[in-house]
Order: C-alpha cells, then structure tokens, then sequence
C-alpha cells in the first residue's frame, strides 16, 4: 500500500531512498541471526534427545550390572538426591540462554558395614542419571527461549520483506514519476511561454 501522506518532493525522495538503503543494510543481518538461533535450536533439541537417552541407559546400565538392586531387604530410596544446580548465561546472537554450570547431589550417608559394596556404583549411577535429566531439563528451557525469539526475528524479517521495503519502493516510484511528470510539464510551459513572446514580439 503506498502511503498517501509521503510528501512528492526531491527531499522526501533522498529519505526514502535512505530509508530503503537501511532496510536492505538491515535485513540480511536479521537473517543471520534467524539462522544462528535456529541452529541452537537444533542443537538444544540433539542436546534434550541424547542426555535424556543418557540418563535411561545409566539406570539401566546399573540395574544390569547390579542385580541385586532386586533385593528388597536393601533400601535404596533417597539414596541420591539433587539440592541446588547453578547457571549461567550464554549469549547467542543477542539471546540470552541459561548454561549449566554445575549441581549438587546429596548423597544419603550410608555405612560401610551395613550395606553392601556394590552400593557405590548404584550412587555413582544414580548421581549420573540425576545431572543427565538436570541438563535435559536446561536444553528444554533454551529450545523455549530460543523458540520465541525466533518468533520476534521472523516477524521483524516479515515485516521488513513484506511490508516495508516494497512500501518504500513504492513511494519512491510514485515521488519519481510526480517529479519527472513535474518537470515536463514545467519544460512544456517554459516552450509555450517562449513561443508566446516569441509571437507577441512579431
């Protein structure tokens, strides 16, 4: 739609014109940006599949290896437990994600004597699977971010291909043919006027 209230003048022309320019400047760097987050997306996505099939091989990897864990004389309830993960911040393309820097796992304490060896590998089993599940659940929290910003990008994207650079391509048309229909029409009375002193000089 071309915008009626876009003075026809030589000036409005060059803001146009640098307007267009800008746009066409801009574009292609929201565009890389699109791509960028996209390609983190990805890559989140990778991320949540493989530690989500991490975590189920280590349980099942320790109930293979230990089958006693079958014994139910031997309680292995809140054995490990996570208390606190930290995170920190990454930025990818002006997005801010969280990073996992590191968790805590509170380990049941557990003697020795009373229960059986094989117990340690269970922990250490368990306390895998436990920060494998925490790093799926941070992958799934950037997918989410990385998801609307792809939203906003692609809507400043549409709205810098669609709407306003074929509008200020217009406009600029429209200024240009106002102009030049201006300026024949000013050479065409230029020739008449001369021609009518011409006569008048006769």
């Amino acid at each position: 739609m071309i915008d009626a209230h876009v003075p026809l003048s030589k000036s409005e022309l060059t803001r146009q014109k640098d307007s267009l320019a800008s746009y066409r400047r801009y574009l292609p760097a929201l565009d890389l940006k699109r791509q960028q987050l996209m390609a983190e997306r990805n890559k989140a996505r990778v991320e949540v599949r493989q530690h989500e099939e991490a975590a189920a091989a280590a349980i099942e990897a320790a109930g293979a290896a230990l089958p006693m864990l079958a014994d139910d004389r031997i309680g292995l309830d809140g054995l490990a437990r996570l208390t606190s993960a930290r995170l920190g911040t990454q930025n990818v393309a002006g997005v801010t994600l969280p990073v996992l820097e590191d968790v805590e796992i509170e380990v049941a304490p557990y003697g020795l004597l009373t229960r059986p060896h094989w117990v340690d590998a269970v922990v250490a089993e368990l306390k895998a699977a436990i920060r494998l599940r925490v790093e799926a659940e941070i992958a799934r929290r950037r997918i989410t971010i990385l998801d609307k910003a792809m939203t906003r990008v692609t809507q400043r994207t549409n709205l810098f291909e669609k709407i306003l650079i074929p509008q200020t391509e217009r406009n600029i048309r429209r200024i240009l043919v106002y102009l030049g229909d201006a300026e024949r029409a000013g050479v065409v009375a230029a020739k008449l006027s001369k021609r009518k002193r011409a006569l008048e000089a006769a």
